[in-house]
């Protein structure tokens, strides 16, 4: 598989990212091995954070020495395609189910057991697949800001017809020029579709910046905090994995992804261990979702949920302290 790699000098002096690097070989695939970074600081359980699309790591920089100092092993990966991680060239490279193989490498090459998931965005996609499929090493969930779509409540015999309409829906779509223009698609959006603006933009926009995104969806950044989030990305050849990711999600009901993610669900639908959401109160993108983890999840009974109160998609940038305060007292309040 063919790939690049960010050069260091592009992660030289980060503001408020002072952590060493790690790194773990995962399998490619096709015969070869990519590099993939974690942040690891601290000791003692582990609370494993995995970011979603377009940030990486830098995203936990906040709230990595608030659950260190409270007696915490920290893993932050950098998913393939993003941050310190390798990066594969071709769009294709990326699926959904390759991701999955490439967390679950990175989890037994670390050997991580008893683990507290804290997932946002695509980090719950991936990480509640993992969880589902790797029961034995999950002690705690929380979702944020996430989900794990699966066609829930698209009858069989309709699924031809929705997917027809959606495709066609999407390419009628114009392309958003720059992430702004794209927000207010989505906004502007009737017909319950918006996301697909968002996966437009993504795969097709020439004004697509990563760190234009986290400064939209995520409150004000400073000069440096979105150098930070462009430092993976010296040039369009890096971008692969960060524009096919909103593709990736499988909220057309004939995608690929649909069999697992029930799957997935049916496994959740038993799930007994805690699990919590902690979900902010101003995100367009997964508004809502919440409600059917605290339904459907045996595990969801009787926890104390949490509403994260003015803050949008990126809740790690808006609320560091409160999140990080939700995970301790979860963990607190459910010991293994």
């Amino acid at each position: 598989m063919q790939y690049v790699r960010t050069d260091d000098s592009r992660f030289e002096n980060l503001r408020g990212y002072p952590f060493e690097p790690n790194y773990v070989e995962v399998p490619d695939l096709e015969g070869g091995a990519l590099r993939m970074h974690y942040v690891d600081e601290g000791a003692g359980e582990v609370i494993l954070c995995i970011h979603g699309q377009p940030s990486w790591s830098y995203l936990y920089r906040k709230m990595i020495p608030i659950l260190v100092n409270a007696g915490y092993r920290v893993i932050a990966p950098d998913l393939i395609g993003f941050g310190k991680s390798d990066k594969p060239t071709l769009r294709e490279n990326y699926t959904y189910a390759n991701h999955v193989v490439w967390v679950k490498a990175l989890i037994e090459g670390l050997d991580l057991k008893d683990i507290t998931l804290f997932c946002q965005d695509w980090g719950g996609l991936i990480g509640l697949r993992v969880a589902a499929e790797n029961q034995d090493r999950f002690a705690r969930l929380i979702p944020a800001n996430t989900g794990l779509p699966d066609a829930n409540g698209i009858a069989d015999d309709k699924i031809d017809e929705v997917s027809t309409q959606m495709r066609a829906y999407y390419e009628s779509l114009a392309v958003p020029a720059n992430a702004v223009e794209m927000a207010m698609a989505m906004g502007s959006d009737t017909t319950g579709l918006g996301f697909l603006n968002w996966v437009k933009f993504c795969a097709e926009s020439e004004g697509f910046r990563p760190e234009e995104v986290l400064g939209l969806m995520g409150g004000t950044l400073s000069d440096d905090e979105k150098k930070a989030y462009a430092a993976p990305f010296p040039d369009e050849t890096y971008l692969a994995g960060a524009r096919q990711f909103p593709s990736l999600v499988p909220i057309i009901p004939d995608n690929v992804a649909i069999p697992a993610n029930r799957a997935a669900w049916a496994v959740f639908k038993k799930w007994e261990k805690p699990l919590l959401t902690a979900f902010s109160d101003s995100d367009p993108v997964t508004a809502g979702a919440h409600v059917r983890f605290q339904e459907s999840v045996p595990g969801a009974k009787g926890q104390a949920h949490v509403t994260i109160e003015g803050a949008a998609h990126f809740l790690q940038e808006q609320a560091p302290e409160k999140l990080a305060q939700t995970i301790i007292k979860f963990v607190e309040t459910n010991p293994v």
